[in-house]
């Protein structure tokens, strides 16, 4: 029997394509808020962490989530922006340092939907948006989107990712998880629309579908879009986007017709079935329903699964190893094709290259320093 670091060598250590280019591994750096961009201008110390996970081995990154050019886009303080000169010669940097340490890199381009409150930088005087009109104490905080207000957030999704091309990111990834506008539109607990965009799947689906044709009709051919998508929200770990796997394909065919080239499957715990009656996660089922490449993701390296208690300081998680044998056999049987890594690589960026060696006794484990911190 081969070791774990041969098995990982022989699949985890493998070129994958993506668009017209290469990926060295199938490795990649999930997306993570880091609340470090003032003004929603990512720094040289941005570039330089970012950078740092590229020389430590990654093949794909995946940046934080940066906002597009539309009024109720950002819900938090210090995240970067993907519109303006200022920010966007910040990622134009980020992209060059990223390079040239051997990485990939693709921006998330992001609306955080009905997440957002008023109070919020960059116009503290602008609402939530969403399918529906939310009330908080008789006013209201989120406020229902028009057809003019969609056409405006479509138009603003295709800038971001023209622009993304332009200053040379090697692809996007359109977020559509984790309850932010996307995945408002597709979750029917939070779209009880009446109107065409509201109601059955395919009417939930339609606005994605604007955005992503939107995007096709701007950038080259062979410029990947990626989609992320999670049956979990922030304020429901249970909620389900899809009941079965019939469902789950109804959500993700209209995606992919629209141009989708990789889906990104956000679960908690990449080895947890999802549907009953198959050990298959999330990610393996969309492959096999969809059959277009997808990247597993959920506490790899790690002894648990993400949750809030870790922001607040009480659950932090450790370094464990134990899952790779069962990630190695997944990739052995062709059920997914990238791996995303998070909270590891914020504590460690030569997680990939330690790994890839069997080193894993001298990689640092995850702490509430990284957190805080952009460390390299």
């Amino acid at each position: 029997m081969n070791s774990l670091t041969e098995r990982l060598a022989a699949t985890l250590f493998q070129a994958f394509p993506f668009g017209q280019q290469q990926l060295r591994n199938r490795l990649v750096m999930a997306p993570m808020t880091r609340n470090q961009s003032p003004n929603g201008i990512p720094t040289e110390e941005v570039a330089q962490y970012y950078r740092r996970r590229a020389e430590g081995g990654i093949g794909l990154i995946i940046t934080e989530g940066t906002y597009i050019n539309h009024p109720g886009a950002n819900g938090y303080p210090q995240v970067p922006a993907f519109y303006g000169e200022k920010a966007l010669a910040g990622w134009e940097h980020v992209v060059k340092e990223v390079h040239a340490a051997g990485g990939k890199i693709i921006p998330q381009l992001w609306h955080v939907g009905l997440i957002r409150r008023a109070g919020t930088e960059p116009d503290p005087s602008v609402p939530g948006y969403g399918p529906m009109e939310v009330l908080e104490e008789g006013k209201v905080v989120v406020k229902a989107m028009s057809k003019a207000d969609i056409d405006a957030v479509v138009e603003a999704f295709a800038k971001a990712a023209s622009d993304a091309e332009k200053v040379g990111f090697d692809g996007i990834e359109l977020h559509g998880a984790h309850e932010y506008l996307l995945d408002n539109f597709l979750w029917e607990g939070t779209n009880q629309r009446t109107d065409e965009y509201g109601g059955s799947i395919e009417n939930r689906t339609r606005f994605p579908v604007e955005i992503i044709k939107a995007v096709r009709s701007v950038v080259s051919k062979d410029f990947p879009v990626v989609f992320r998508f999670s049956q979990w929200k922030q304020r429901d770990y249970n909620a389900r986007l899809a009941n079965t796997p019939e469902e789950l394909k109804r959500v993700l065919q209209p995606l992919a017709d629209a141009g989708v080239d990789v889906f990104h499957a956000s679960t908690r715990r990449f080895w947890e079935a999802e549907f009953a009656g198959s050990e298959d996660n999330l990610a393996t089922w969309t492959q096999r329903l969809i059959n277009k490449p997808v990247i597993t993701v959920g506490s790899i390296g790690l002894d648990r699964a993400f949750s809030l208690e870790q922001f607040q300081g009480r659950d932090y998680p450790t370094v464990q190893f134990d899952q790779l044998s069962a990630l190695a056999d997944r990739l052995e049987q062709h059920k997914f094709d990238l791996v995303a890594v998070g909270r590891a690589l914020l504590s460690e960026p030569d997680w990939a290259a330690k790994v890839r060696a069997g080193d894993y006794k001298t990689i640092k484990n995850f702490s509430s320093e990284a957190l805080a911190t952009l460390v390299v």
